[in-house]
């Protein structure tokens, strides 16, 4: 068949066979690399069971270790160096005594377990990244989260460079911080979608370089997957400069967006220099038109989020009631410093004892 009578056949039909097939492949790939995830979590096993039998167990494993490489590289090609092997090992030292998953995911409970009832959910590339995080609870952080949004190596080695973790513990409720490492990043109300700084390295922005908020705002959208990825889960892209008519005046919303998990409109305005009290004020009005001439009844309030170089929430507290959907944080232009991050979630921590 020629490519003229291709086209005559219904567009939507022939998307429909190939996102089947491409889903196939898809699913087929993930079980390949979930069975040799498992097989290597055995192999580590038994690498470690004969080592303690070693009696001189330093010299003795390193041997072993050549021994096996030299011997799998000869029956099963190219993977087996002495250095993946030591990976392999460590891997099942870290995850033999580790118990997440046994029901966090319902969708994968026909997925075998180990020996412990732990479940494997990620490509090993991904568990490779994973075990060399040294503290537990954000080690399960990480992976719930890469689950859940389905995060490639790239995007995961990301949001742990962005320090993504300790950003959602300064800007999360107390009594939420101990399930963040068994449930991920959980979304009930409108500040549990904030982060406190917004990370957006990925724009190439200098510092201090000079820039204007049409360039940001550019940018941004030039960038969009990634400021999805940052902004987190459920966020829908609607518009870029909406533009809205009240009382015979024209007004502009920089970025709008949509939540599906809060099931409402984000607005977000973009001001390059230090936050200022009449900001505040355009973003409650834009907010509150939101709400009265867009949102449809079954939606949540609209919330709004002023993304600044320099935030001052004493004058957020003292311009907006208690109550008011509008955020006011700063953003970086490049990954900070998780040292800085530690100590500030330490000192917050500490004030929250006394």
């Amino acid at each position: 068949m020629s490519k003229n009578e291709i086209a005559t056949i219904d567009h939507g039909f022939l998307e429909s066979v190939s996102d089947v097939l491409l889903q196939a492949r898809k699913n087929a790939k993930t079980a390949v690399n979930l069975t040799m995830v498992y097989a290597y979590y055995e192999i580590g096993r038994i690498i470690v069971e004969e080592e303690q039998r070693g009696e001189r167990r330093a010299a003795y494993g390193q041997q072993l270790l050549k021994g096996l490489s030299d011997y799998l590289t000869q029956n099963f090609g190219k993977g087996f160096s002495v250095g993946n092997l030591k990976n392999i090992r460590q891997f099942y030292k870290v995850y033999s005594a580790d118990q997440i998953g046994e029901t966090v995911f319902s969708q994968f409970k026909d997925l075998p377990s180990i020996n412990t009832g732990r479940k494997f959910y990620l490509s090993w590339s991904h568990y490779l990244k994973l075990m060399r995080i040294e503290d537990v609870d954000e080690r399960h952080f990480y992976e719930i989260e890469a689950v859940k949004n389905d995060w490639s190596l790239r995007e995961l080695e990301r949001q742990f460079d962005s320090a993504l973790y300790h950003r959602i513990l300064l800007s999360t409720d107390k009594d939420k911080i101990q399930r963040l490492s068994v449930e991920g990043q959980i979304i009930e109300k409108s500040s549990d979608l904030v982060k406190d700084p917004y990370v957006l390295e990925f724009l190439g922005l200098e510092d201090k370089s000079e820039y204007s908020e049409n360039e940001l705002e550019t940018r941004l959208i030039n960038n969009l997957q990634s400021f999805l990825l940052e902004l987190g889960t459920g966020y829908t892209f609607v518009a870029r400069q909406k533009r809205f008519t009240f009382n015979e005046e024209h007004f502009r919303v920089d970025l709008v967006f949509y939540n599906r998990m809060l099931r409402c409109f984000v607005l977000f305005d973009l001001k390059i220099g230090s936050l200022k009290h009449q900001d505040l004020g355009q973003m409650q009005m834009y907010v509150n038109y939101y709400d009265r001439y867009e949102k449809i009844e079954g939606e949540n309030p609209t919330i709004g989020i002023l993304l600044c170089k320099q935030s001052d929430e004493a004058l957020v507290d003292l311009t907006l009631p208690e109550n008011a959907n509008i955020y006011a944080k700063e953003y970086k232009l490049y990954l900070p410093d998780k040292k800085l991050l530690q100590k500030k979630l330490k000192e917050w921590l500490d004030e929250e004892q006394n």
